[in-house]
């Protein structure tokens, strides 16, 4: 746990396309954590959509952010553009040099995988995608919420609510977490248990897993160039093998 009377800077990644849920899930976490100053940062100061078109606006440009001690980035389907942005990659690399903790929810580890920061780490990610972590040379751990040292993974989506929950401890302690927890009314009572491909219906899951395939087999064929790159062996399973 961090002294209470340190400052922190926590900033979130933002980029076109991205799951807005990824970044506002957290937000709404971060952004209560006590004396600190949480900022949103995009390739430029510009609005972005998510991918389901919600209009979003950094507080500042990557260039202009300063040292953070928490670095959170967010995934989505955005994501995959920003595989081989070498802007994006050099900055999620120098924040996580000198941050006290790094924060990836969803298909935000497959970035950090891209900018070589998985090699050795246990990690996980959107069930989709799971199986591409190899690829950057991370363990998989078929977990909600996966910590490493200071790294914390969140598998998607809503679990970044979790993840952000875990780090809010990790930096205030556990009161400071359950009182965020209070604030926000988070006590999930979802009306289905189909929240993992473990338990939704077969059918409902195959359907899902079609309208995947697409992105699904995008990444796997940019992990295949990253892990040639990071001269890691790339697993040889299809991309229709995830959990």
């Amino acid at each position: 746990m961090i002294p209470h009377d340190t400052h922190l800077q926590i900033g979130s990644l933002l980029f076109e396309e991205l799951d807005q849920i990824d970044l506002t899930g957290p937000f709404e976490v971060l952004s209560r954590i006590p004396n600190a100053t949480y900022r949103i940062y995009g390739k430029t100061a510009g609005p972005v959509r998510d991918v389901k078109g919600l209009r979003l606006t950094p507080d500042a440009a990557l260039a202009d952010a300063p040292r953070l001690d928490v670095l959170h980035v967010p995934g989505g389907f955005g994501q995959e553009a920003l595989m081989q942005d070498t802007e994006v990659l050099d900055w999620i690399r120098q924040q996580a040099a000198g941050a006290q903790s790094v924060f990836s929810v969803c298909t935000g580890a497959l970035l950090c995988g891209a900018a070589g920061l998985l090699m050795g780490r246990r990690a996980t990610t959107h069930w989709a995608s799971f199986h591409l972590l190899p690829f950057f040379g991370a363990i998989p751990v078929n977990e909600r919420v996966v910590v490493d040292g200071n790294w914390i993974f969140a598998a998607g989506v809503t679990a970044g609510i979790d993840g952000a929950l875990r780090l809010a401890a990790a930096l205030r302690g556990d009161d400071a977490a359950r009182a965020i927890q209070l604030d926000m009314v988070y006590a999930p009572e979802p009306p289905f248990n189909s929240g993992t491909p473990e338990t939704a219906p077969a059918a409902i899951l195959e359907r899902a897993r079609q309208s995947l395939r697409s992105i699904t087999a995008r990444r796997e064929a940019t992990a295949r160039r990253v892990a040639a790159s990071l001269g890691i062996a790339a697993p040889a399973a299809p991309a229709d093998q995830v959990p």
